[in-house]
């Protein structure tokens, strides 16, 4: 019996890292490719990537990949793109007009030369292979051209709700597709997934256009420039800056690559309006007056090496913050991320330049995701059989059935909330998990992909909390010199002051090669050392650092 599969290869549980495969026999269908962040216990980590060990070996079975859908152009929808596509055929990829100008642009910054076909709101549902097609429906969120996608199987219509909000009034006057919403609900659904993030909120969420207002009043009377950092894809939040900077008689400047890139896209697809007089090349920041400038700077989470942080530091080339100034952050900080968000804010009040934020300024920003009562209409307005609350962690997940389904009489049976790794599979009506897979996200480390594991993050956590032991062993011709043994730490014990520990180590690493009389590859013994001298140091301080041993030939 044939059966239709959805697999989330980015995990649950997980607001980012968005990739659903959707399979019916030998078809595949990819919606999303999105990166994730990593935690505080993800050391050098700089991003993470959807695990697509088990779409490859579907390929490697046979199986066709005929299809690629986005959803909207945030990175954890479509940034690991570039990272993934050359592990994957070539198959045809399709977004709304901003979404494929983003994902293009992604992709070109990756060095992979790829097409994503447009859909407009006017076109014909995608035929893609034998089973499946794809109509995109249009609603609001904090990035325009954001879209659900009606997708027809033969099992059923699955309607794939990502990210939204229901905004009665958008900047750009495009309003959620509500007709079209309920002519796919006519047809019946099968399955909806939704976007549970801000279940928490009983209110409904505040209109974008509530912001506009809070950044001209902010405008107003500033000595110097005027410095907003925010979401570098945030558009409608950019044109309405732009629009009070017009107002104020400030030119604009976009500082930082994000912000530069995105807007160079949304202008060339008009879906930014900025009179040509008023942008000013960041080069020639220095021939214009500060009280005439208004500048659009990336780096709204006080991300290490943006250009805000270096421009807080003093260390960015063509902008410097002055106590005239005026910085707003027009963005909240991602769950997790605080530390960094407030540290860039008390970095500036330290340096006595005035910072605003949503804090103390609540209508400096408004979140584009749905609260409770929008999910909740949403959810009336497609009357699923079975619902798959995703975008959130495991308490959004489980929230969703008491404030949303189970008021409008579901189930906790038709509320789907999986397990990562668990596959679902609907036949005949039924929806049950009917295969477990394991998954792993790929982590990036600069320059490398994947090659980040789980002893390396571990190595590094020890080394974050309890330093580095190097045990230098002389050995000539042969024979180990026990007396000279040498120990070098950093971050570990001031060793000047630890003799008895010193002591101790250079005991353990004497008995260790003693009792080896010889036998053992050189290998072999460096692990012997490390990880007995490891386990004792644990026992003695209770501490566990990185202990490496070397034998230096002389």
């Amino acid at each position: 019996m044939s059966v239709l599969k959805i697999t989330p290869l980015g995990g649950m549980s997980t607001v980012t890292q968005n990739m659903f495969l959707y399979e019916y026999e030998d078809e595949l269908l990819v919606v999303d490719c999105g990166i994730g962040f990593p935690d505080q216990f993800m050391p050098g980590v700089d991003i993470m990537l959807p695990d697509i060990s088990y779409l490859l070996k579907r390929l490697e079975e046979g199986a066709l990949l005929v299809g690629g859908l986005f959803t909207h152009g945030h990175d954890d929808h479509i940034g690991a793109l570039p990272y993934l596509a050359s592990s994957l055929p070539e198959f045809p990829l399709f977004a709304s007009p901003l979404t494929a100008g983003f994902a293009e642009q992604r992709l070109r910054d990756g060095g992979v030369s790829r097409t994503v076909e447009t859909v407009t709101d006017t076109a014909a549902p995608l035929k893609l292979g034998k089973h499946f097609t794809a109509e995109f429906i249009r609603v609001t969120h904090s990035v325009p051209d954001t879209r659900h996608i009606a997708i027809t199987t033969p099992e059923g219509l699955i309607y794939h709700g990502s990210d939204f909000k229901l905004d009665p009034t958008p900047v750009d006057g495009l309003v959620t597709d509500f007709a079209r919403i309920a002519e796919v609900a006519a047809r019946g659904v099968l399955c909806m997934t939704i976007d549970c993030l801000r279940v928490e909120n009983s209110q409904h969420s505040k209109s974008e256009t509530t912001v506009g207002p809070a950044i001209a009043q902010t405008m107003e009377g500033v000595q110097g420039k005027y410095i907003m950092t925010l979401m570098s894809s945030h558009l409608h939040r950019i044109q309405q800056t732009v629009d009070a900077a017009l107002a104020h008689n400030r030119k604009i400047v976009f500082v930082g690559r994000s912000v530069e890139r995105n807007v160079e896209v949304a202008l060339r697809l008009e879906k930014l309006t900025i009179p040509s007089s008023m942008l000013i090349d960041k080069k020639h920041i220095d021939q214009y007056d500060d009280s005439s400038l208004c500048v659009i700077i990336a780096g709204s989470q006080g991300q290490e090496g943006s250009s805000l942080m270096r421009a807080v530091y003093g260390e960015h080339r063509v902008i410097q913050i002055k106590p005239a100034d005026v910085v707003v952050f027009s963005a909240d900080a991602i769950p997790g991320n605080e530390l960094n968000y407030f540290g860039a804010i008390d970095e500036l009040a330290k340096n006595g330049v005035r910072v605003l934020y949503p804090d103390i300024i609540p209508n400096l920003h408004q979140s584009g995701h749905a609260s409770a009562p929008e999910q909740q209409e949403l959810l009336k307005l497609v009357k699923p059989q079975y619902v798959l609350p995703i975008g959130g962690a495991d308490r959004h997940r489980y929230k969703f059935f008491e404030f949303v389904a189970e008021p409008l009489g579901y189930s906790s049976k038709q509320v789907l909330i999986p397990g990562t790794g668990e596959i679902l599979g609907f036949s005949a009506g039924r929806a049950s998990v009917v295969d477990t897979i394991q998954l792993k996200p790929q982590l990036i480390d600069g320059l490398g992909i994947g090659d980040v594991g789980p002893a390396v993050l571990s190595d590094r956590r020890s080394l974050a909390e309890a330093g580095i032991v190097v045990v230098v062993v002389p050995r000539h011709r042969g024979e180990f010199d026990l007396k000279h043994i040498e120990i070098v730490s950093r971050g570990f014990v001031f060793m000047k002051e630890a003799d008895d520990v010193i002591g101790f180590i250079e005991e353990t690493v004497g008995n260790t090669i003693t009792e080896a009389h010889g036998a053992v590859r050189d290998d072999e013994l460096r692990r012997s050392i490390e990880k007995r001298l490891s386990r004792k140091l644990y026992k003695v301080i209770q501490r566990e650092p990185v202990v490496v041993a070397v034998f230096l030939d002389q």
